[in-house]
C-alpha cells in the first residue's frame, strides 16, 4: 500500500555512521575550519566569535545598523514566514520594526513593504488551508456513494479528460501549488523528538506545526487510490484494460514533465494488490511502456535509476529559459526519507562536544535545492473541471478495492474466497 507511515517510525538508521562528518581541521581559538568553511565550535567559541572586541566592534546607532536588521527581517520573514504565525513573534517583529522605523522616511517604506508582504503571505497560507479543510470535510467514500446515490459517479477520468497529457499537466498544478505551501522549517519541525526532560512546555509545545507537509503526503496517498479506484470500477474487461493504458500514458507524460511525484503515486496506484491480480485484465494491456517506468523509479541500489534522472531533471532546471523546463518535482517520501537520514544518522555534535556543522551545511543543502524547486509558477493553463475531479470525486478504501476486484475477477483460491465472503457481508451486507 502507499501510505506512508508517521516519519518517526519510518527508518531504523541504528547502522547509520554517526561520525560520517569528522575530518581534520584548522583549529582558529576553537572554532575548526576546513577549506575556510566553519565545520564546528563549542558552543561558546561560537558566541565569543560574536562578541564585540578591539577589532571588531558594531556601530550601536540605529542608522548604521538598520540596513542590517531590516536585510535580516526582509529574509526572515520571506524565506520562513510561518513563525510570524506565532503571536509573540509577530509582535515582537512589529515592535522591532517600529523602532527602526522611527525618525526615517525610508525606512518606514521599508519596514511597511516587509509586513504587508509578510501579512499577505501568512493570508495566502490560512485561505490554502481552509479550501484543504473544506475539500477533506467533503470526502466520501465511493462505495458509500455508490450505494446512495449511483448516479453522481458514473463519470470516470477519461470522459473527464481524455488526453493523459493534459492531465499530467493538471496534476503537475496540484503538485506545485501544495508543494509552494510547504515551509523549509516543516521539515525540521517533523523531526523534532521532544527531550522526554523538558518540562518547559510553554515555549516549545506548539513548535511542531507540519500540517502542509503532511497534507501533501495525504495528496500522495490519495492519487494512489484514485488510481486504483479507476481501474478497478469498470465491469469489462477491455475497459478495465483502457484505464490501465491511459494511466501508463499519463505516467509517462508526468516524467517528461519532471513531475516524479505523481509518476510515483500513479504507479503505486497501479502495484496495489487489488490492481496487480487482475491477471486477465492486464494480459490484455501493452505492458512495454509501464516496464520502461517501473525501471526508471525502481528502488533497488537506492532508487539509482529514480536518482539519476532527478539529477538529469535538476541539471535542466539550472539551464532552463522557460518555467516548463525548471519544474522539478522530486519523489517526496523519499526526499523526507533522506533528509531524515541525514538528521538521525549524523550526530548535531562532535565527540569533543562541537557543533556539527557540516552537518546542517547538508541539511540545508538539500532543503534549499526543494526551496528552488518548489517555487517554480505552473506554466500550464488551469481546468477547473479536471482539477475539481482529481480533488473531490470519492475514492474506494482498501477493503472496497479488494471487493471490486474481486467481483471484476473472481477470488483465486481459499484465501481470496473467505475475503471476498467477509467483504460482501461488511461492505454491502450480502451473504
Amino acid at each position: 500500500m502507499p501510505q506512508t507511515p508517521p516519519f518517526a517510525a519510518m527508518f531504523d538508521s541504528s547502522g547509520y555512521n554517526r561520525n560520517l562528518y569528522q575530518s581534520k581541521e584548522d583549529n582558529c581559538g576553537g572554532l575548526y575550519y576546513h577549506d575556510n568553511n566553519l565545520l564546528s565550535g563549542s558552543l561558546e567559541a561560537l558566541i565569543q566569535h560574536l562578541v564585540p572586541n578591539v577589532d571588531y566592534y558594531p556601530d550601536s546607532r540605529i542608522r548604521k545598523i538598520a540596513p542590517k536588521i531590516l536585510q535580516l527581517l526582509t529574509e526572515w520573514t520571506e524565506t520562513f514566514p510561518y513563525d510570524f504565525r506565532d503571536e509573540r513573534m509577530m509582535r515582537n517583529l512589529k515592535e522591532l520594526a517600529q523602532r527602526i522605523a522611527n525618525g526615517d522616511e525610508m525606512y518606514r517604506k521599508n519596514v511597511q513593504q516587509i509586513i504587508q508582504s509578510l501579512i499577505r503571505k501568512l493570508a495566502s497560507l490560512s485561505q490554502y488551508e481552509e479550501v484543504l479543510a473544506k475539500i477533506n470535510a467533503t470526502s466520501t467514500d465511493r462505495l458509500t456513494v455508490l450505494k446512495t446515490k449511483p448516479q453522481s459517479i458514473q463519470r470516470d477520468i477519461i470522459t473527464v479528460c481524455n488526453d493523459p497529457y493534459m492531465l499530467a499537466q493538471q496534476l503537475t498544478h496540484i503538485e506545485l501549488e501544495r508543494l509552494n505551501y510547504i515551509g523549509p522549517e516543516e521539515f525540521v519541525q517533523a523531526f523534532v523528538q521532544k527531550d522526554p526532560l523538558d518540562n518547559d512546555q510553554s515555549c516549545y509545545a506548539d513548535r511542531k506545526k507540519t500540517r502542509n507537509l503532511e497534507a501533501y503526503v495525504e495528496w500522495f496517498n490519495r492519487l494512489s487510490y484514485l488510481v486504483a479506484t479507476e481501474i478497478c470500477m469498470p465491469v469489462k474487461k477491455k475497459h478495465r484494460a483502457r484505464m490501465i493504458e491511459y494511466f501508463i500514458d499519463v505516467a509517462r507524460e508526468c516524467f517528461n514533465i519532471g513531475n516524479f511525484n505523481s509518476l510515483m503515486a500513479i504507479i503505486s496506484g497501479m502495484n496495489m494488490s487489488p490492481v496487480s491480480r487482475l491477471k486477465k485484465t492486464w494480459a490484455k494491456v501493452k505492458t512495454a511502456k509501464f516496464d520502461i517506468l517501473e525501471h526508471q523509479m525502481d528502488p533497488s541500489s537506492n532508487f539509482y535509476n529514480y536518482r539519476t534522472a532527478l539529477r538529469g531533471a535538476a541539471q535542466r532546471s539550472l539551464t532552463a529559459h522557460s518555467n516548463r523546463e525548471k519544474i522539478v518535482i522530486p519523489f517526496f517520501s523519499l526526499l523526507i526519507k533522506d533528509i531524515y537520514f541525514l538528521n538521525e544518522g549524523c550526530a548535531n555534535r562532535l565527540p569533543n562536544g562541537h557543533v556539527n556543522f557540516e552537518k546542517f551545511w547538508e541539511l540545508a543543502k538539500q532543503v534549499s535545492e526543494f526551496m528552488t524547486w518548489k517555487q517554480v509558477e505552473c506554466p500550464f493553463e488551469r481546468d477547473r473541471k479536471i482539477l475539481q475531479y482529481l480533488l473531490t470525486v470519492p475514492v474506494f478504501s482498501e477493503d472496497a478495492l479488494y471487493m471490486a476486484s474481486y467481483e471484476s475477477e473472481g477470488p483465486e483460491n481459499h484465501i481470496e474466497k473467505d475475503r471476498w465472503k467477509t467483504l460482501r457481508s461488511t461492505l454491502l451486507g450480502r451473504v
